[in-house]
């Protein structure tokens, strides 16, 4: 099955996307088969052309109101010229220039601006100079260009929608002699639409911002020579160099040189991290004054940044709850205010012998209340631009239907390994005993380790590193599988290892087995470093707890989470003395990964919607299983992108309640738009029936309710419209080059 990509003119809401899925859906063999990414006006067919060519697609397009064309290499529509582009701002303005030419003569011939809004509705013209009405009739024409091919599309599929009600309302004011009333609709519609292609425009904007954070030229080492390649040309295990304050092409793993690179882009964080030789980089991010060599890891188009450019650009196809809700209200709404408009129109004149006219206009007027233009927008608007809001913060939703789930949260499971602690060994304590130094035993204990590719030994390296302690290797060096090593330190034997191998050297002592039981009750591992003589001392290594861990789940107890656990697959007693540190209420330990997944659904069971934080590969199965899974590590995890529906792309625990607080601010946020949109439609319909509304200022009301929620909406990009506290640390205040721009992206509108 070949996969085709078209350029969608017009293609910025979800009207749009149903019409195009009802007449293309079973012409490509199902719904399933159309893709849509709103943002760039894109449609992808997953049809052979064999099966579906391309003139049947631009064909169903045009049934459904649009104008699709095949898009060309580099992903633009061929021939996309400057109407293409301002076709609707040169319309609008028109059409904004003849309403005011026409009202003008209008005026003077009337008597007054008074007169002139007051005249009308009496024979075809309604009183109007042949030169206003033919002003009127071209403000008109110009106002609905866009809407009447769709509205045609309307009428054909019978399903009502606002550019149908709008075309009635036009054309009903026109039948009636108010052409100054049509007019004045016909121009205020194309400004909401011209406002909705803006918005929707600066999300596409966003979006380009993140696709330039990749560099169009990635400079290759073949040989002695230094090649400049597209990125997408680059073979995985290429060595790439990277000049000072040159964005990094391709994710990789530094081979030479160190340099503080701004991960920005990618993270979020404001502050450059600084990166050594075998430490990894990624696509999108600056290098900062460094010369690097660079092994790449990924192929352009499996980068982490290529990762989330797709789930940025395909987020509004996972649609919020509060999204499908308003969709189902508009689909009862809308045919119910049509036949209210329609009694209005017949009932009082059949029944009463009210005037024909005055109740067809008032009609009229229910019909633009009826467009719902604003209850539409009033999510998605407040959605997108959550969304865009988290990139910003380095937290990375993967779409509408995860936004508003952190905010509903019963319960929250994380794994320790790698989510709540660092995922490596540290030396927690460094116990001498006897006339030993604390120093001199670790420095025994590093040159024991020396060279050692294990955890624990590379903890014990780091530590002396760390002290600045003088390191020399052990001679004789011999490692004892399993148990420990010997070796030799200025011609005296040294062995270091665990108790076990303390055991069978017979140096135990009930003391030591006390010492060791002790830490080891904690959630430390012991390595015993001795001679010949006896013990030394004792270094006790644990998993640190991630910096700021136990301050994150703090301020979820605040945010009233009820229920938070850790889950593990290691030990009981390093798990409960973890758990214990950062203030987790159950511990469940000892777990494989299937076992994980029916703790969380036991959690489930008793408590209801359950968040689960991992790392997102040996977590996947309870991932999956959550209500909301959420990926640590996801900058360095493919699995975490995939599996999770929220990647945090910085291993920061503050995330976890910045989201949640975010999410319950967008729910306001959605509340106080739905509530706006839907008060202000009650308000006209009472005003329409008493007769004190007009076209006029029922679009002028409708557009001003559009305009209000999208503004209170834009609110969420400032960091969550108040949603909790904000995140510390490096993220607070970053303005990534690509991320900043997504989240400063206005989102669709209707």
């Amino acid at each position: 099955m070949s996969e085709r990509a078209f350029q969608v003119k017009g293609l910025c809401c979800g009207s749009e996307v149903k019409a195009l899925k009802r007449e293309l859906g079973p012409r490509v063999g199902g719904e399933e088969h159309l893709l849509f990414d709103l943002l760039r006006g894109r449609m992808t067919v997953l049809a052979d052309p064999g099966t579906v060519p391309d003139e049947a697609v631009i064909a169903g397009a045009r049934r459904a109101g649009l104008d699709a064309e095949p898009e060309a290499a580099g992903g633009e529509a061929a021939g996309a010229g400057v109407w293409e582009r301002h076709g609707r701002a040169i319309l609008a303005a028109a059409s904004g220039a003849l309403l005011l030419a026409a009202f003008l003569v209008h005026a003077r011939s009337a008597g007054g601006a008074l007169a002139a809004l007051a005249g009308g509705g009496a024979g075809p013209l309604g009183g109007v100079p042949p030169s206003s009405a033919l002003g009127y009739g071209l403000s008109v024409v110009a106002g609905v260009w866009y809407v009447l091919p769709k509205a045609w599309a309307s009428l054909r599929a019978l399903r009502p929608d606002m550019n149908l009600l709008m075309t009635i309302a036009v054309a009903g004011a026109i039948g009636i002699g108010e052409w100054f009333e049509a007019a004045t609709v016909a121009f205020l519609f194309a400004v909401a639409l011209l406002l909705e292609t803006w918005s929707v425009g600066r999300a596409r904007r966003a979006v380009e911002g993140l696709l330039e954070a990749a560099p169009p030229v990635a400079r290759m080492r073949q040989g002695e020579r230094e090649i400049e390649v597209s990125p997408e040309h680059v073979p995985v295990g290429s060595t790439l160099i990277v000049r000072p304050g040159e964005r990094i092409p391709l994710d990789g793993e530094i081979l030479t040189g160190a340099s503080d690179v701004n991960q920005a882009p990618i993270t979020g964080e404001s502050a450059p991290i600084s990166k050594q030789a075998g430490e990894g980089v990624f696509a999108g991010t600056v290098n900062g004054d460094g010369l690097l060599e660079i092994r790449t890891t990924r192929a352009a188009d499996q980068t982490t940044l290529a990762h989330v450019i797709r789930l940025i650009t395909a987020a509004q196809s996972r649609r919020a709850p509060s999204e499908q809700w308003v969709d189902r209200f508009a689909r009862i709404y809308t045919p119910a205010v049509i036949a209210l408009a329609l009694l209005v129109m017949l009932v009082p004149p059949l029944s009463l012998g009210a005037a024909w006219g005055a109740w067809f206009y008032r009609g009229l007027v229910l019909l633009v209340i009826a467009c719902p233009c604003a209850l539409v927008i009033s999510t998605p608007v407040s959605v997108v631009a959550a969304l865009a809001s988290a990139a910003h913060h380095g937290v990375l939703v993967k779409g509408g239907a995860f936004m508003e789930a952190p905010a509903r949260l019963d319960a929250l499971a994380l794994d320790k390994t790698g989510t709540l602690t660092e995922g490596r060994p540290r030396v927690a304590h460094v116990v001498p005993l006897g006339a030993q130094e604390e120093d001199e035993l670790l420095a025994i204990a590093a040159a024991l380790e020396a060279g050692s590719n294990h955890p624990l030994a590379q903890a014990i390296t780091d530590e002396a590193a760390r002290r600045g302690l003088e390191v020399r290797r052990a001679e004789d060096h011999r490692a004892v599988p399993g148990l420990g090593v010997d070796g030799r330190l200025e011609g005296a034997a040294y062995w270091l290892g665990s108790d076990r191998y303390l055991a069978q050297r017979g140096q135990e002592t009930d003391e030591l087995r006390e010492r060791i039981a002790a830490l080891a009750d904690h959630g430390h591992s012991v390595v015993l470093v001795g001679a010949a003589d006896g013990v030394r001392g004792l270094i006790a290594l644990a998993d640190a707890p991630r910096p700021g861990a136990r301050e994150a789940i703090a301020a979820l107890r605040d945010l009233g989470v009820p229920r938070i656990a850790m889950l593990t697959g290691d030990n009981r007693a390093t798990a409960e003395a973890v758990a214990q540190e950062l203030g987790i209420d159950e511990v469940h330990a000892e777990l494989l990964p299937e076992d994980k997944v029916a703790a969380v659904e036991a959690m489930g069971a008793r408590h209801g919607r359950v968040a689960m934080v991992g790392d997102g590969v040996n977590d996947a199965p309870a991932l999956a299983a959550s209500s909301l899974g959420i990926a640590m590590r996801a900058a360095g995890s493919d699995a975490a992108i995939e599996t999770a529906d929220v990647a945090l792309m910085s291993d920061d625990l503050d995330g976890i309640p910045w989201l949640v607080g975010h999410a319950r601010a967008t729910l306001r946020v959605i509340y106080q738009n739905v509530a706006l949109a839907l008060a202000i439609k009650a308000l006209f319909v009472g005003l329409t029936l008493f007769g004190m509304a007009t076209l006029w200022m029922a679009i002028a009301a409708d557009m001003g309710t559009s305009l209000a929620v999208i503004f209170n909406g834009l609110r969420l990009l400032r960091g969550g419209g108040g949603a909790g506290r904000p995140v510390p640390g490096p993220r607070t205040g970053a303005k990534a080059p690509a991320l900043a721009a997504a989240g400063e992206a206005a989102p669709e509108a209707g």
